[in-house]
């Protein structure tokens, strides 16, 4: 009598077995085809994005290595309260610069149609545009976009990569 670890050992090798033989008896042209489909499609994709997608993490990677040092002000027994509350209060500042950033970002794209990278820096404002256009009228729009978020003035620099 076969057991119950015999029968499930019998059933997945039954499918295994069935599996490898469709696979093997497949056209090669099929397989090399989708290969080299999927191959294209991806280094279209990742040529695209690049540029900005390098910005955002490299940013990203600052702003986690920022952070962790502030978290382990904060949970450092021996720091200072006036430490502690410096170190919360960066990391606010940061969390709501990060905000800022992404929601200044959609704003270009909704406005503009543009994929962009914004970096805020204190009062310093860097955004990165992904055009191959490089207009100084659209440069002067998109200051002009970002400043109205603002009650102080900001120093805003525009550049345009493609």
């Amino acid at each position: 009598m076969v057991n119950k670890k015999g029968l499930w050992f019998l059933t997945l090798f039954g499918l295994i077995l069935v599996l490898s033989v469709y696979y093997i008896t497949l056209p090669e042209e099929l397989i090399m085809t989708n290969a080299n489909q999927d191959e294209d499609q991806t280094i279209v994709d990742v040529e695209e994005k690049s540029a900005l997608e390098t910005l955002r993490i490299e940013s990203d990677a600052e702003l986690e290595v920022t952070m962790k040092e502030l978290q382990d002000i904060l949970t450092n027994v021996d720091s200072t309260i006036e430490e502690k509350n410096a170190a919360f209060e960066q990391m606010k500042e940061l969390n709501n610069n990060k905000s800022l950033e992404q929601d200044l970002e959609k704003k270009i794209k909704e406005t503009y149609n543009l994929e962009s990278f914004i970096k805020i820096n204190g009062t310093d404002i860097q955004i990165t545009i992904n055009s191959d256009k490089h207009d100084k009228q659209l440069a002067n729009n998109i200051m002009r976009t970002i400043q109205e978020n603002f009650d102080t003035k900001q120093y805003i620099s525009v550049k345009f990569q493609s």
